[in-house]
């Protein structure tokens, strides 16, 4: 989806439409974080991520709103509903992102292409919303074709143009490259595909360690990952970024404490259970460190989530800190088949 929270704000309220439009935390006090930006925004620079004080500062006359997740989530539904009428291999990034496999597509249309302009449509027609599609024989090929011509775009990479095409991509437009990333590889001379494709796959690990073999398939197009309609849940957390620093222990517990609650929230709503907690910290400069423990037992409640981050705070240098985020995630869930023998374990007990 283009520009998706923001495009949903200036759809809902026509006071938005046309102009500046930043959705995110707010810029007053120490400032939130832009989530996502409108193209009229986008022209002045403000980025997702962005500090929203900066973003400010990037176009003063922007107009700031707090995000609406349940107005997305519903419009997300519905665009999934489009989605499954073409087919069922259908694999979720966010809200606004999906893979969808139409190999074999359910009403017979036999292009790839000729289904992406449909669904584009469809979403124009029914939700007054745009979208850009990527169509290409791979998952990242077609990851990256979806970025080229946005807003309202369609991009078709066959196979005889990919390999060019990877080769005179630059190494910050790669799907899973990261600015550190890119940074480590302009410093090595690697600026390019076509740059990367001078290393061996032993080179690419020597130098990126796991992600080198992945590296070296993509520069050459290949991606052979499946498209997943239903993920395994590997984590689920929460986190806060506040309007001013915390600089004392019983404020930083006061906001774990909340922090914990929704994360528990979430783990029921799912019915997951994990044995590591994590905690995410990010400082006043920006700094971020991460602190995790693995328990003996499963767990999903507020309590040992809140007593286990604290400790893993006391872990920290607490009293001479100035923290701007903090998080907590739960990992290491019991696997889907273990859950499932529990729950009939569990059943046989009330059997007559």
């Amino acid at each position: 989806m283009d520009a998706f929270y923001a495009s949903v704000e200036q759809r809902d309220f026509p006071e938005y439409r046309g102009v500046p439009l930043v959705v995110g935390g707010m810029p007053e006090g120490r400032g939130g974080v832009v989530a996502t930006a409108s193209y009229e925004a986008r022209k002045f620079g403000v980025r997702s991520a962005m500090p929203s004080k900066q973003a400010l500062q990037l176009c003063p006359h922007a107009i700031f709103v707090k995000p609406r997740f349940a107005a997305y989530k519903e419009v997300s539904q519905k665009i999934r509903e489009i989605f499954s009428r073409y087919t069922d291999l259908i694999e979720p990034l966010s809200l606004d992102e999906a893979y969808l496999d139409v190999t074999h597509d359910k009403l017979n249309i036999g292009s790839a292409i000729e289904i992406a302009q449909q669904i584009k449509q469809a979403i124009k027609d029914e939700l007054n919303l745009t979208a850009s599609a990527g169509v290409s024989i791979n998952k990242f090929v077609a990851k990256i074709a979806s970025d080229i011509k946005k807003p309202d775009g369609l991009t078709f990479i066959g196979p005889s143009y990919i390999e060019g095409f990877m080769e005179n991509l630059p190494v910050e437009k790669f799907y899973g490259v990261g600015k550190v990333t890119a940074g480590k590889m302009k410093k090595q001379g690697l600026f390019t595909g076509a740059d990367l494709k001078k290393l061996s796959e032993r080179e690419m690990t020597d130098r990126f360690g796991k992600a080198g073999s992945f590296y070296y398939n993509i520069v050459r197009g290949i991606d052979n990952r499946e498209v997943q309609p239903h993920r395994e849940t590997k984590s689920m957390g929460a986190e806060d970024t506040f309007a001013y620093d915390l600089t004392t222990e019983g404020e930083m517990h006061s906001e774990l404490e909340k922090i914990a609650k929704t994360v528990h929230e979430r783990l029921l709503k799912y019915q997951l259970k994990g044995r590591t907690i994590t905690l995410k910290i990010k400082y006043n400069d920006f700094r971020q460190i991460t602190r995790s423990l693995s328990i003996p037992k499963n767990i999903n409640d507020t309590a040992t989530i809140l007593n286990t981050t604290k400790k893993l705070l006391a872990t920290t240098d607490v009293e001479n800190s100035k923290i701007r985020l903090l998080g907590i995630t739960l990992s290491n869930f019991l696997p889907v088949e273990t859950k499932a023998k529990l729950k009939t374990d569990q059943l046989s007990l009330f059997e007559i």
